[in-house]
């Protein structure tokens, strides 16, 4: 053993300058998730927004400060340059005229120039609602686009927004490959689209980087586009690998085999807590509370979930509190609505449900269950209250949150049935589909004052006719939530806007479509080389400002 040792220690010291300056030309990320399509428009899953942030830009996003800017446009728009314009529709509406002008240079990664006709095809696209994209509301108001220049586009508003300046979801599609797929039956483009049936193709990416190769459930690579012209990235190659099982992907970080986790969809914040007070100086470490909200949403549908007071018992049976203090150290605040309280716009006034299992009996009894022999609650025809739970499958934090809660549940008299499915089928076919029956467990990331009317109005639900367009997964209808969704984004005073959401949060705090669970810290683990990573704590990762992201000297 001693001749082994003085051997391998031979060899470090005849190799010790290249071992002190290793070649940093290559970066390896691991996440948990595999994006279930590349496509930008179809399919809300953080997975495809972090490599989104490497190989795309859109026009505007919020930054690290929570500040508008612009990434693919020059100046964000407003009433006081001049970029945007209060008008009357034809109809005689108050409207308005924004204009985008797209920065010099910006190009696809096979050379073609990015033009405001690729901002044209994806406003058309979205305006066919068989087209099947998301956030179908934006499209919907955007009644005329008119293109100015190859470099300026300006759309035209039904409505005047307090958010007019940001382009929301609408970005650049590659209409020199993607128009003719597109044209050729609309419902069926999702499945035909470049970006699930060539991924690779370097004229689908504009931002620093390109998807050279994809492996399904494994992994993305990605290299630099050599028509992107802004600043230089630092590395030439960034692999981005998909390990769906914390544990193994803390064990690959531990052995090098990836550099950095992404703290967007990484490691849980108390494998992280754990793994910091382990490897403290091996790693940077770093945890950004934000607007990323856990919860669990319910499938109205279920005639069980339908009735509010049995929502209204599983907030009472659930002992968030306690669970927030045991798995992760009370650094993740209980959520009592989607409104995180880093956001101007929270209610501290809202309604908070404490953990209380004899009111949540009590809700159980007057809906008709009742205890059985067993403990299990039956109605009068003698079913069983069993509610199936599901979250992303090799989560280590979800999967104990959920054996916790059915542990929780089973007190109240409540069976639960867990199931789990990998993340590219849990969110591209399960909840995009409604296809669960009971609650979902997952999370939405959101952005500052972010209208969440395509995850609770009415029109939203997802269903066939809509190409599953849409992400009110829960089935939820509320006259008066709607009325609020729809004059929330044209209230310009912000005071007003507080009164509104103010009462929004009350709706859904007892309507409890949702129930909310805890709002939280994202744990970033990097390597002590790297420097430049500015994570935003909100919808816009980190991964849009690669280009700033330095091997330290």
């Amino acid at each position: 053993m001693a001749k082994a040792r003085r051997l391998t220690l031979a060899l470090l010291l005849a190799a010790g300058p290249a071992l002190a300056q290793p070649s940093r030309d290559s970066l390896t990320i691991g996440i948990t998730q595999y994006p279930a399509t590349f496509h930008p428009n179809i399919e809300s899953m953080a997975a495809k927004s972090y490599i989104a942030g490497f190989t795309r830009r859109p026009l505007t996003a919020r930054d690290a400060d929570w500040e508008l800017t612009c990434l693919g446009c020059v100046t964000v728009p407003t009433l006081e340059n001049g970029l945007a314009t209060r008008e009357q529709t034809p109809d005689g509406k108050a409207g308005i005229r924004v204009t985008w002008e797209l920065r010099e240079g910006w190009a696809w990664g096979d050379g073609t120039p990015v033009t405001a006709e690729d901002l044209l095809f994806a406003w058309q696209a979205g305006r066919d609602f068989s087209t099947g994209f998301g956030g179908s509301e934006f499209y919907r108001r955007a009644y005329e686009a008119i293109v100015e220049s190859p470099r300026r586009i300006t759309l035209r508003f039904d409505q005047i927004t307090f958010e007019y300046g940001s382009s929301g979801d609408w970005v650049p599609l590659p209409a020199h490959i993607e128009r003719a797929r597109w044209e050729a039956e609309p419902r069926s483009y999702r499945t035909r689209s470049a970006y699930e049936t060539e991924p690779a193709n370097p004229g689908l990416w504009n931002g620093p980087y390109r998807v050279t190769a994809a492996t399904p459930g494994t992994g993305v690579t990605l290299e630099r586009n050599a028509h992107w012209s802004g600043p230089a990235p630092a590395f030439r190659r960034i692999a981005i690998r998909t390990i769906e099982n914390t544990a193994a992907l803390e064990a690959q970080l531990l052995a090098g085999q990836i550099d950095m986790v992404a703290g967007e969809l990484g490691l849980p914040l108390e494998q992280v807590t754990a793994l910091e007070r382990r490897a403290r100086g091996r790693f940077r470490f770093e945890y950004k509370p934000g607007l990323i909200y856990e919860h669990l949403d319910l499938m109205l549908d279920n005639p069980i979930l339908a009735d509010r007071r049995v929502r209204q018992a599983l907030v009472l049976a659930t002992d968030r509190a306690q669970i927030v203090a045991r798995l992760y150290e009370n650094r993740q605040p209980v959520a009592h609505t989607t409104v995180n309280p880093l956001d101007g716009m929270h209610d501290d006034a809202v309604r908070q449900w404490p953990f209380d299992p004899a009111r949540a009996g009590t809700l159980l009894t007057e809906a008709g269950w009742t205890p059985g022999p067993d403990g299990i609650r039956r109605n009068a025809a003698g079913d069983r209250l069993t509610l199936e739970l599901m979250t992303t499958a090799g989560n280590r934090s979800r999967e104990q949150v959920q054996q916790v809660i059915q542990g929780m549940w089973r007190q109240a008299g409540i069976e639960t049935r867990i199931r789990n499915e990998p993340p590219r089928v849990f969110f591209g076919e399960t909840v995009s589909r409604r296809r669960f029956t009971g609650a979902a467990l997952f999370a939405w990331i959101s952005s500052p004052e972010n209208v969440p009317r395509t995850t609770l109005h009415s029109s939203e639900i997802p269903t066939a006719e809509r190409n599953w367009s849409g992400q009110n997964y829960t089935g939820f209808r509320n006259a008066e939530m709607d009325a609020l969704l729809e004059a929330l984004p044209i209230e310009l005073d912000r005071e007003r806007r507080r009164v509104l959401w103010h009462r929004l949060q009350a709706i859904y705090a007892e309507e409890l479509p949702v129930i909310p669970l805890w709002f939280r810290s994202d744990a970033h683990v990097w390597p002590t080389w790297l420097e430049g990573v500015r994570p935003t704590g909100h919808l816009t990762p980190s991964s849009n400002w690669v280009e700033q992201w330095r091997v330290a000297r």
